[in-house]
């Protein structure tokens, strides 16, 4: 029996407008407001489509290779701010951990945990407005010894920066700072009101002085409009933020954000395309929030980001990362590995299994 091939016909076998768009991105295309705002509109129908242009973007930049994170909560709780969305602010009422900074000890021991899971940035997180004398302290006292034990890049997010604190931090080791913006300026006042927008473009700036790379990113589904998303976006762009953690709000009860239900998976792509997009050449992290959000769909995320963080979030806990790792095996991806591996640490081997231990130091997503 002879099988017969129906031709493909010149309209059907066009590039989608995304694809289009894509490749005027890579031909040094800035995305407009309006383009930015047509990706967030994009109709389902459309998603696989816009998802592979987000991919053709992030696959000349970043080929198949995925960086993975992992976020040690050195302070919980205690905060004086008020952030609506933390489960650590003075105002809310959430059951979580609260501690003071931990020993050199713990966050050591992080390191090796990070280490051993594959990850190649090792974040210190502490809650409240700003470090105090004694927590700058330690943190710059405890980076060089990770740094030589465990050769990770190190991440520090420790609330607002003036110029001599990111100094100082630049100077222990300390590679990039965290300080989020978490949504545009305009809504900002939205989500809290005891420090400013400002205050965080700020810190960012001291951080950029300093030398230090930026980190810096924001949470969708406090209640933003899709202007403010790409607002957001569109800051981060043009600060040259080198790495964007996109986070997808988790109401956490007794936060005053616990009743918000804004987001699907669909949208949640379309937001992680609109950043690739947006930002072609830097690095995009599936935060805070993507189990909840993007559910089954969490494969396709990557197509547009590069980065993960692999373990818990700050007071909720994330997927097992054997499962990480053999979403990331499905997929053909890479992981980047550290600059160098130390003799005591033994990583996980995606075809043999994980070599860390279950019970492991509380670590984090979302950060300040």
């Amino acid at each position: 029996m002879s099988v017969s091939h129906t031709a493909v016909r010149p309209e059907e076998a066009a590039p989608s407008s995304w694809t289009l768009l894509a490749q005027r991105v890579l031909d040094g295309h800035c995305l407009s407001d309006q383009e930015a705002l047509a990706i967030l509109d994009c109709p389902d129908e459309e998603l696989l489509d816009l998802m592979a242009a987000a991919y053709r973007v992030r696959r000349q930049h970043f080929g198949r290779q995925v960086q993975l994170y992992f976020l040690m909560n050195a302070k919980s709780g205690l905060c004086p701010e008020d952030c609506g969305y933390c489960s650590q602010s003075k105002v809310s009422e959430a059951e979580i951990p609260r501690y003071n900074l931990l020993s050199a000890e713990s966050l050591l021991d992080g390191a090796r945990v990070a280490a051993e899971r594959q990850a190649r940035t090792y974040c210190i997180v502490i809650s409240g407005r700003a470090p105090t004398q004694r927590e700058l302290n330690a943190v710059c006292e405890i980076v060089p010894q990770i740094k030589d034990r465990y050769g990770l890049h190190i991440c520090a997010c420790l609330g607002l920066l003036d110029h001599e604190q990111a100094r100082r931090l630049k100077a222990a080791g300390v590679d990039r700072v965290n300080h989020n913006l978490n949504t545009s300026d305009r809504h900002y006042g939205e989500i809290c009101t005891t420090h400013t927008y400002e205050e965080r473009m700020e810190t960012l700036h001291a951080v950029r002085d300093a030398g230090l790379e930026m980190c810096s990113g924001g949470i969708v589904g406090m209640g933003e409009s899709h202007e403010d998303i790409v607002r957001m976006a569109r800051a981060l762009s043009e600060l040259g933020v080198h790495s964007i953690p996109v986070n997808f709000l988790n109401p956490i009860a007794g936060t005053p954000l616990e009743g918000r239900r804004d987001l699907n998976p669909r949208f949640c792509l379309k937001v992680l395309a609109m950043f690739r997009l947006m930002c072609p050449d830097r690095e995009i992290r599936i935060a805070g929030g993507r189990e909840m959000h993007l559910g089954s769909l969490q494969p396709l995320g990557l197509y547009a980001a590069n980065s993960l963080f692999v373990g818990d979030y700050l007071t909720t806990k994330g997927q097992a990362p054997d499962e990480d790792y053999q979403m990331l095996s499905d997929l053909g991806f890479e992981v980047v590995r550290m600059d160098r591996m130390p003799d005591n640490v033994q990583t996980h081997d995606q075809d043999a299994g994980p070599s860390c231990d279950a019970a492991t130091p509380r670590a984090g997503g979302c950060c300040h």
